[in-house]
């Protein structure tokens, strides 16, 4: 049992390493997704300053600019990252290694959180400079944990959707980036999803993104405490205790079928 978790953990810090090592060695590319991230902000900041809005509303705009550099690399990063390996002629190894596809999912999700936490601390830090948002911080151990919690739905969601990608190829390319710009916008990215209708409000309520950004909003924009954002914490711990299990039954559901009708590692499928 001890081995076998000392393997797996060792897999994941490989895989870690790897993702990390990867997504930094071009400069031009960490320029560039700090750079280009800016502008969408910038269009909705003037927008808001030019609509008169209260100022809150900018440190909306940031927060949730911010929080989509992780949507993005979920959806992308490691959602899609066995599709990747499987059109390189990699998931092969994957599949007669003798680990859990989780441990190579939690490296990937773990290196793509280095990787997009530095480019995230970069849209922060151009939205407290570039457009003074102000920031409150009265409970910074609350904005951590609304923080930490979003962060681990959204990367078992991640794995839920690896599934997908692992079995139906391009078929879930397409569908993630149909999901792309509507996540955004029901997820209230850079507005609050109060201003939906009903309807939208319960569907952007099956996206964790939604209850975490409202979270980590009210703490630290509007200086609200745990007692005003515990909803979100059970909602989002409850996501976390839904999505993990969900997750690991797909795969093996998904890797499974995927052996018995040959459609795993043939790339013309």
């Amino acid at each position: 049992m001890l081995d076998n978790l000392v393997l797996n953990l060792r897999v994941a810090y490989a895989r870690l390493w790897v993702r990390v090592k990867g997504g930094n060695r071009e400069p031009e590319w960490l320029v560039a997704e700090m750079f280009i991230p800016v502008l969408t902000l910038s269009a909705y900041v003037f927008m808001y300053r030019m609509l008169h809005a209260p100022p809150e509303f900018t440190g909306f705009v940031v927060i949730g600019g911010t929080m989509i550099a992780f949507w993005v690399n979920v959806l992308w990063n490691m959602s899609a990252q066995f599709y990747w390996e499987k059109e390189t002629g990699n998931l092969e190894i994957y599949l007669v290694a003798p680990i859990s596809r989780m441990a190579i999912l939690l490296g990937m999700a773990l290196g793509g959180f280095v990787n997009t936490t530095l480019r995230a601390v970069a849209i922060l830090a151009a939205g407290i400079l570039i457009f003074q948002v102000p920031f409150s911080l009265s409970e910074p151990v609350t904005a951590l944990l609304m923080f930490f919690l979003t962060i681990v739905a959204l990367y078992a969601l991640g794995m839920l959707f690896a599934s997908l990608f692992l079995l139906y190829g391009r078929e879930a390319w397409h569908t993630a980036n149909l999901f792309q710009e509507p996540v955004y916008f029901l997820s209230g990215s850079y507005f609050p999803t109060s201003s939906l209708p009903f309807f939208l409000q319960l569907l952007a309520s099956f996206i964790p993104l939604t209850f975490g950004l409202d979270g980590i909003r009210q703490v630290v924009i509007l200086n609200k405490g745990i007692a005003d954002v515990w909803l979100n914490v059970l909602v989002l711990v409850v996501f976390i205790f839904v999505l993990l299990p969900l997750s690991k039954v797909a795969l093996n559901y998904m890797e499974n079928l995927g052996k018995k009708e040959g459609r795993l590692t043939l790339r013309w499928q």
